[in-house]
């Protein structure tokens, strides 16, 4: 898993790249840990953070949710509790909510996650 990290390259920014500019919304968001990477998380309903694993082949995501640090490994399909700290910030600013981003969510949000 480690040969798949970069831990100095920073995210992409505060949230989901694809979803940011198309308007659309996540759920949770997950940083690719070899390129910065912000994706929306397979529950969202785009799962952009799996697509850019495939069509990159960056197998290693972290969470880029406040207060959590674990890995996943695409490759192996292994959750991992630890790993290298990775450039800041660690997570999406606090002020923005989950689901995210705050005005773009329906109202019935919870009937379009996977």
């Amino acid at each position: 898993m480690v040969a798949a990290i970069d831990p100095a390259v920073p995210p992409s920014g505060p949230g989901c790249v694809e979803c940011a500019s198309s308007g659309g919304w996540w759920f949770h968001l997950r940083r690719c840990a070899a390129c910065g990477h912000v994706g929306c998380c397979d529950s969202s309903p785009s799962q952009h953070a799996t697509a850019h694993a495939a069509a990159t082949g960056h197998p290693v995501v972290r969470s880029f949710e406040p207060g959590e640090s674990w890995f996943w490994d695409y490759s192996e399909d292994q959750f991992h509790a630890e790993g290298p700290e990775l450039a800041g910030p660690q997570s999406r600013p606090l002020d923005q909510p989950a689901p995210g981003p705050a005005g773009r969510v329906p109202q019935d949000w919870q009937r379009h996650l996977h």
